[in-house]
C-alpha cells in the first residue's frame, strides 16, 4: 500500500518525540537505574526487530490485507458491510487479537521465556514499550498475519491499527504524570500509563493483570483488570524478582536470556 512505511514512520516519530518531551516535563516516577545504558539496550532492540521481521517475511500485514482484498480472502470479503463498519470492526478485532496474544505469552511457559525480556526492564519509560525479544516480534507477526488472512480487513484499517499500536505502546509505557481526573476518564476507553504500569510490577498477581495495549475494555471483560498496584505507583517495584542485577541485563545477555535463564513462576498457569 502506497505510503504505508512513511505513514508509520511519521506516526512513530511524532509519538516518540511527544512522549519524550512529556516524560521530561512531568515524570511520574524517579528512575531507579541510570537512564542511558538501559535506554541504549531498548533502542537497539527496536532497530533489530523490524529488520529481522522484514528479512524473514516476504509479505507483512498491510501487503497481505491488499492481497486478501484482491483475492476475496477472509471474513469481511464475504460480508456486505459499509466500509466504515468494516474499518472500525477490523481495528477492534485486531486489538482483541493482540490482547489474547499477550495473555498467551504469559500463560505458555515457552512463550513466557521470550516475553520475560520485556519484563526484565528495571525501570518504566517509553523505551520499555520497544523492549521485546526479536523472536517474540517474529511470532507476533505470525499471529498478525493469521488474523489479517482470516478477516480480510481493509488495508487502510491495518495501517491505522499499526500506527495506533505503535503510538499506544509508547504512550502506555510512558513515565508520565496525568493530572486531575484525566487518567480515570481516559482509561474508560484506552490503556493509560498508570493502568499498564501495574502489569510491570514485580508482584506476580499484578504482573498477570492489565494485558491490554489499546482498548481497556478487554481487561474488564475478561476479568484481568487491576485498578492500581498494592503499594501504589510510587512504592511499587518494576521488573521481575529473579532479574535484579542491571549488569546481567546487557543486550547480548537479553538476547540469550530465553535459552539460558530460569524463567521463574511467572506464567499464569504456574501461579
Amino acid at each position: 500500500m502506497q505510503g504505508e512505511i512513511a505513514t508509520r514512520l511519521v506516526g512513530f516519530a511524532l509519538a516518540f518525540a511527544g512522549m519524550a518531551v512529556w516524560e521530561r516535563l512531568a515524570a511520574r516516577r524517579r528512575l531507579s537505574t541510570p537512564r542511558w545504558p538501559r535506554r541504549a539496550v531498548n533502542l537497539t532492540i527496536m532497530l533489530i526487530n523490524p529488520l529481522l521481521v522484514r528479512l524473514l517475511f516476504p509479505v507483512l500485514a498491510v501487503t497481505l490485507a491488499v492481497e486478501a482484498r484482491r483475492n476475496g480472502w477472509g471474513l469481511f470479503n464475504h460480508l456486505d458491510w459499509p466500509y466504515a463498519a468494516e474499518w472500525i470492526t477490523a481495528v477492534v478485532l485486531l486489538d482483541l487479537a493482540i490482547y489474547l496474544q499477550h495473555v498467551m505469552f504469559h500463560a505458555v511457559p515457552l512463550l513466557w521465556r521470550l516475553h520475560l525480556v520485556h519484563h526484565t526492564d528495571l525501570d518504566y519509560d517509553l523505551t520499555t514499550g520497544l523492549r521485546f525479544h526479536p523472536l517474540e516480534a517474529v511470532l507476533s507477526m505470525v499471529v498478525k498475519l493469521g488474523v489479517v488472512a482470516a478477516l480480510g480487513p481493509p488495508p487502510a484499517a491495518v495501517v491505522a491499527f499499526e500506527v495506533i499500536l505503535n503510538a499506544m505502546a509508547l504512550f502506555n509505557h510512558g513515565n508520565v504524570r496525568m493530572f486531575g481526573r484525566a487518567d480515570a476518564l481516559l482509561r474508560l476507553l484506552v490503556v493509560t500509563p498508570d493502568m499498564h504500569r501495574v502489569h510491570h510490577s514485580v508482584v506476580i498477581r499484578e504482573t498477570n493483570s492489565n494485558f491490554g495495549f489499546n482498548l481497556s475494555a478487554w481487561d474488564r471483560l475478561f476479568g484481568t483488570y487491576r485498578d492500581r498496584p498494592a503499594r501504589g505507583h510510587d512504592g511499587m517495584t518494576i521488573g521481575l524478582a529473579g532479574f535484579r542485577d542491571p549488569r546481567r541485563l546487557s543486550l547480548p545477555r537479553l538476547l540469550a536470556l530465553p535459552f539460558v535463564a530460569d524463567p521463574g513462576p511467572q506464567p499464569i498457569n504456574r501461579h
